[in-house]
């Protein structure tokens, strides 16, 4: 049998597929000498001097293709919600700082973690509570699945979401939440938290008021940057997107175009990148952000990529499969699918699905790779 890999060609700057036989890669464990006495002694020798030998753990580290403990997962919201209420009843925003349940991978329990790189949970804000005001290293998003009204306070821009907004909250900018509305509000927070961590580059402060001063609301934002322009003494400060509110309504109607006047993609049907529309890159540096469109009956060829991507569901219902599991999805489900397991979609009624991923982090360091 012989397995095929990824090779960079560097005359045209593409990828290849190389078939390479499994046995020049590949050393079986029949085969692997077992340390003899000398070199026992040796290791713990070495041992003393915090060293230790590659080649008894080279081939874990090295591996032919992508290991990861992360394990396909589904939240289906009619399990989550009665728990984010009752979280309500028990803490209060103002005691917690952020009531907010985490979506731990059953593969990376205990460590706060969706993915190896990124972070999700969902946060309750109830009627007439302020989450008070921070900021940190880490980047954030916020996915609104659940209420409307109540709003995010960005560096003193104030923006008011609604089911299906996708909102940025840059690194270390202050921000905090509220919500004078008369209904509960949940949204799904996606952060690098992990990845930050990896890089020892974690910092929290505290702002000394509640909330913040508003200077600036998103119609302002939207008028600023959300129509392909900019204003000319605009200087960008951060790679982050200066457009920090991406209202539902103009993406549903941006996919609906999509799904009447082009082809369809026969993995991921009608797919949009949210961006920068200063630079036109990602619209955050170290996650990236997408909303599709698949319409009825749709039945997808299988995909996977590097960067594990989690998926919440805003409309619709089908089916993920992946890897022989079949996870069943409806509104506000929110589901994993690991880096390079194959998987693929089925849908019911037309789907529309927010997702997020750290590909531009794997993009930047050459990293990424997927198969269709």
């Amino acid at each position: 049998m012989r397995r095929s890999y990824w090779t960079h060609t560097s005359e045209t700057g593409e990828n290849k597929l190389d078939s390479i036989e499994p046995r020049f890669l590949e050393i079986s464990l029949s085969a692997q000498l077992q340390p003899s006495a000398s070199r026992k002694q040796f290791y713990e020798r070495i041992s003393v001097g915090n060293c230790a030998p590659l080649w008894e753990v080279l081939h874990g580290l090295i591996s032919a293709e992508p290991q990861t403990p992360c394990l396909p997962y589904l939240w289906k919201w009619d399990t989550v919600w009665p728990w984010i209420q009752e979280a309500g009843t028990l803490i209060t925003a103002q005691e917690a700082e952020r009531r907010v349940l985490v979506l731990e991978n059953p593969g990376l329990r205990g460590r706060s973690s969706i993915t190896h790189s990124l972070y999700a949970g969902l946060q309750l804000i109830l009627p007439g509570e302020v989450a008070p005001a921070h900021r940190h290293s880490q980047s954030a998003l916020r996915f609104i699945l659940h209420g409307g009204g109540a709003y995010t306070a960005v560096s003193g821009e104030k923006v008011t979401m609604n089911v299906g907004d996708f909102v940025i909250t840059p690194s270390w900018t202050f921000h905090d939440h509220g919500n004078p509305s008369s209904e509960p509000m949940v949204w799904m927070d996606g952060l690098d938290v992990p990845l930050v961590e990896h890089l020892d580059a974690q910092f929290m402060e505290k702002a000394p008021v509640t909330v913040q001063s508003i200077r600036g609301t998103q119609g302002e934002n939207m008028a600023q940057f959300g129509n392909t322009m900019k204003p000319v003494e605009y200087r960008a400060k951060s790679k982050t997107s200066p457009l920090f509110w991406y209202p539902y309504d103009r993406t549903r109607e941006a996919l609906s175009a999509l799904g009447e006047n082009t082809e369809i993609h026969p993995c991921w049907g009608h797919k949009l990148q949210y961006t920068n529309p200063v630079t036109g890159g990602w619209a955050m540096p170290t996650m990236g952000t997408f909303m599709q469109l698949l319409p009825s009956g749709f039945k997808g060829g299988d995909y996977r990529s590097t960067d594990s991507t989690v998926y919440a569901v805003v409309e619709g219902s089908g089916r993920c499969i992946i890897k022989g599991q079949t996870l069943e999805f409806g509104p506000r489900d929110i589901f994993v699918c690991p880096s390079w397991m194959p998987y693929r979609f089925e849908v019911d009624n037309q789907a529309v699905l927010f997702s997020f991923s750290d590909r531009p982090v794997q993009q930047a360091l050459d990293l990424w790779r997927e198969t269709f």
